[in-house]
């Protein structure tokens, strides 16, 4: 059996079945038919940059390998879009992989980045940078708890968003993701794209959590992110509030609040090392849809 990896593979040919192979992975992860189709066509726009090449066997193709580099503040980073092979030809992956990290490697790039739906034994080596995470949620499943959610006021906003953008930069350096000079540039640009228009960006709920008479945390949702799903961009608790019972119970408020929104699904991105909050997440029911994986391949080799 002889092996080749071909780049120059049809690219527009290519999408169409790639975008259709990550909807069914987010289906089999738990998403309903309707919110797997949007997230996957969500990743349209960057699936459009890849270079696909055709994985060969004996001259035939058995399957794809799709890579990219992007500039990251004046450095190259490798992006791993898809590593697949028909059924019968997984023995192939772990080869197609090697390929596109000397392929990212030899265009200067030190780390290469790979978004993996449910679970791939082949990105194993690949340290956990961030996780997208899900829970379903009904009436009769989310918990009434002693922390209650209030909309956030105007003169509340500002010190909230300063403190949330630097939480953001700590995560990601916690979560080695990015420089500081690369999390700061992300974190006023996120912000800047999902609050346009401050406290009156539409689908935003900025919220105060408040229990036994104080405000023990905030959190901030995006109702309607996908249909019948809320995007938790955060619920936390205040640092000196934590250790008191109340992190669970911030959870639930915000649960509430997305039904209440109208959505019955509730998703949260958790970043590499924050163990504590992934504990949190396990036990409260919440299972991993999507994991952002990295690794180190300066030198030209994985």
């Amino acid at each position: 059996m002889t092996l080749e990896i071909a780049p120059g593979a049809d690219r527009d040919t290519w999408l169409p079945a790639h975008l259709q192979r990550l909807a069914a992975r987010y289906r089999a992860a738990g998403l309903s038919a309707a919110a797997a189709e949007e997230l996957a066509e969500q990743q349209r726009a960057l699936a459009g940059t890849w270079t696909v090449a055709d994985v060969r066997t004996d001259g035939r193709t058995v399957g794809c390998v799709a890579v990219g580099v992007a500039d990251r503040d004046g450095a190259p980073v490798g992006r791993i879009g898809e590593v697949w092979t028909e059924p019968g030809h997984g023995r192939l992956r772990p080869a197609a992989l090697e390929w596109a990290e000397r392929w990212c490697a030899e265009r200067g790039a030190a780390r290469v980045e790979a978004r993996v739906t449910g679970s791939d034994p082949l990105f194993d080596g690949y340290a956990v940078r961030g996780q997208n995470r899900m829970k379903e949620l009904t009436a009769a499943s989310v918990e009434q708890g002693a922390v209650t959610a209030r909309p956030m006021t105007a003169e509340e906003y500002p010190a909230w968003r300063a403190q949330q953008e630097d939480a953001y930069v700590f995560d990601m350096l916690r979560a080695g993701s990015h420089t500081e000079q690369e999390a700061r540039a992300k974190s006023a640009a996120d912000f800047a794209r999902m609050l346009p228009e401050d406290m009156a960006t539409p689908g935003q709920a900025l919220l105060v959590l408040e229990a036994e008479g104080r405000t023990v945390g905030t959190g901030w949702l995006h109702h309607g992110f996908l249909p019948g799903v809320t995007f938790g961009c955060s619920l936390d608790v205040l640092p000196e509030e934590r250790g008191r019972g109340f992190g669970r119970a911030a959870m639930a408020a915000g649960e509430r609040a997305v039904l209440a929104a109208g959505d019955g699904a509730l998703m949260l991105n958790v970043f590499g090392g924050n163990t504590v909050a992934m504990n949190l997440y396990t036990t409260a029911g919440y299972r991993v849809l999507e994991e952002s994986r990295s690794r180190d391949v300066s030198g030209g080799g994985a």
